[in-house]
C-alpha cells in the first residue's frame, strides 16, 4: 500500500500526525459510512452531486480520515477553499482564540479589531497603485452579487458582460452570470436583465458582436471574467486575453472585475492569478480559500469605484469576527510559505502530469499554473469521455486519492498549497495507477 509515513508527513511539523495516508481498511463506503449516508439521503436536498461516497470526519494538512478509519490523500482541498490544509495548528488557534473574545456583533453596525486588520491586509495584497477599499462577505456568490451593484452604481451603467464557460455564483446575479450548463438555470428564470455574455477568450467577439448587436460600449458597466476558468477544466486563457480586455475597458470607461474566487489566495504561486498577466482590474473578488474553510468573501475595488454611501450594501455575518481571525492566520501562512510552495509544486505537478499523460492516451491537454491544474479524459478517438473520468475518480477513491471532476470530461488538481514533495509523488503515481487500469 502506498502510504505516507510519519517522517514524510512531519515535513510540517506544525501538524499532528493522524496516520499514513492513503491507508483503506474497509471496503468503501464502509459500515459506518453506509449509515450515515442512507440518513442524509432521507434528509438531505436532491440538488447535491457527490461524486462518490465519502464520509469525512477529520483532516490534518493534506489528509482525510473517514468515519471508519481510512485515510485519503486529499488533491481537492474542499473545492480549493481549504488553502493551508485541514485543521492547521495556527488556523485553528486563530478560531479559538477569536471564538473565546467575540463570536458575532455585526460589522455592518459596529466596528472590531479583526475585521479592520483584514480589510487593511486585503487591500495591501491587492495590486494597484491607488487606494482600496473592502467590503467583506459570507461567499464568493455574495461577493459577486455585491459587485454587480457596486459596477452599476458606479457607473451610472446597466449591462454587464460575462463569458462562456463562467461559474460565479448559484444566487440570482452571480447564476445570471453563469453560463456552464444549462441545467444550471432551469426554472429558474426570469434572471437578472441586461446581462450578456461571448465566448471566453475572445476580446474581438465583444467589439464585433455584442456592441454591434445587443448594447452601446456606454451602456456597459463592466465585464466579469475568470484569470483562469474553474468550472470548464482549469481553462487558462492566451497570454495576450487579458491585457486585451483591460484595454478594451479602459477605452470605453468599463470597470474590469476579477473572479478570483478559485484561483486566488496563492494557489497559482501568486497571490491572484491574473497576476501572471501583469493587468490590475478594477474589482478584484476572493473567497474559497481566503480563510481556510470558514465562510468568507470579499469584493476589493479602488477607493474611487468603492463610492456607494451608508446602506447602499449590506450583511449580517459578513467578516464575522472569527471568521476575520481565520484569514488572517491564513493569509499569513500563504505569504510565508505556501505561496511559494504552491509554484515550486506546480512545476512538479505539470511536468508529471504531462509525462503521464504522453503514457496514456485517453488523457489529454494539461494545463494550469501553480497548484491549479486539470487534464481532460478522452476516448481513444479524442472525444470526451464523462463516463470514463467517472471510473477514474471512483478508482483513485477506492484507492486512497480524493480528486474533483470539473466541467464535462476534466479531472482537476488543486490540493492545499501545504502540500509535500512526497505527498504530491504518490498522489500522482495512484491516478496513473488507476488511469493505466481503466484505459
Amino acid at each position: 500500500m502506498l502510504g505516507i509515513k510519519r517522517e514524510e508527513h512531519e515535513q510540517q511539523p506544525e501538524k499532528k500526525w493522524i496516520g499514513p495516508a492513503p491507508w483503506i481498511q474497509t471496503s468503501l463506503p464502509g459500515p459506518n459510512a453506509m449509515a450515515l449516508i442512507e440518513r442524509d439521503q432521507r434528509w438531505s436536498s436532491p440538488s447535491s452531486t457527490r461524486e462518490y461516497p465519502l464520509v469525512a470526519q477529520r483532516g490534518v494538512g493534506s489528509v482525510i480520515e473517514d468515519v471508519d478509519g481510512n485515510r485519503f490523500l486529499d488533491f481537492g482541498a474542499g473545492l480549493a477553499v481549504c488553502a493551508t490544509g485541514h485543521c492547521h495548528a495556527k488556523v485553528t488557534s486563530a478560531i479559538e482564540s477569536q471564538s473565546k473574545a467575540l463570536i458575532h456583533i455585526c460589522g455592518q453596525e459596529f466596528y472590531y479589531p479583526p475585521m479592520v486588520e483584514l480589510m487593511e491586509r486585503l487591500a495591501s495584497i491587492v495590486p494597484g497603485s491607488q487606494p482600496q477599499r473592502v467590503l467583506l462577505t459570507n461567499s464568493g456568490a455574495e461577493a459577486v452579487e455585491a459587485a454587480i451593484t457596486l459596477c452599476r452604481y458606479h457607473t451610472h451603467r446597466q449591462w454587464i458582460i460575462g463569458f462562456h464557460g463562467a461559474l460565479h455564483g448559484r444566487t440570482m446575479g452571480a447564476l445570471t452570470l453563469t453560463c456552464t450548463r444549462s441545467r444550471l438555470q432551469d426554472r429558474s428564470g426570469p434572471l437578472v436583465p441586461m446581462v450578456a455574455h461571448a465566448p471566453y477568450g475572445d476580446v474581438e467577439a465583444i467589439e464585433e458582436q455584442l456592441f454591434k448587436r445587443q448594447m452601446q460600449p456606454r451602456e456597459v458597466a463592466a465585464v466579469f471574467v475568470e484569470a483562469i476558468q474553474s468550472e470548464t477544466g482549469y481553462t487558462v486563457p492566451d497570454p495576450s486575453f487579458l491585457p486585451d480586455l483591460r484595454a478594451l475597458c479602459d477605452k470605453h470607461g468599463i470597470l474590469l472585475v476579477c473572479d478570483e474566487i478559485q484561483s486566488g489566495v496563492g494557489r497559482t504561486g501568486k497571490w491572484f492569478a491574473f497576476e501572471h498577466s501583469g493587468i490590475v482590474p478594477d474589482v478584484v473578488l476572493m473567497a474559497k480559500g481566503i480563510a481556510s474553510g470558514m465562510p468568507l468573501g470579499a469584493v476589493v475595488a479602488r477607493a474611487e469605484v468603492m463610492d456607494w454611501g451608508p446602506d447602499a450594501q449590506g450583511t449580517t455575518f459578513g467578516g464575522n469576527p472569527v471568521c476575520c481571525a481565520a484569514a488572517l492566520a491564513t493569509l499569513d501562512l500563504v505569504e510565508s510559505t505556501y505561496m511559494a510552495n504552491a509554484a515550486r509544486l506546480g512545476e512538479q505537478l505539470s511536468g508529471k502530469l504531462r509525462r503521464i499523460a504522453e503514457q496514456r492516451r485517453i488523457l489529454a491537454n494539461v494545463r494550469g499554473i501553480g497548484l491549479m491544474h486539470a487534464v481532460d479524459v478522452v476516448s481513444r478517438v479524442g472525444k470526451s469521455d464523462p463516463k470514463r473520468r467517472h471510473r477514474i475518480l471512483q478508482g483513485a477513491f477506492e484507492r486512497g486519492l480524493v480528486l474533483l471532476p470539473s466541467g464535462e470530461h476534466s479531472i482537476r488538481f488543486c490540493p492545499p498549497l501545504c502540500i509535500n514533495d512526497v505527498q504530491l509523488d504518490v498522489g500522482l503515481r495512484i491516478f496513473d495507477e488507476v488511469v493505466g487500469a481503466t484505459s
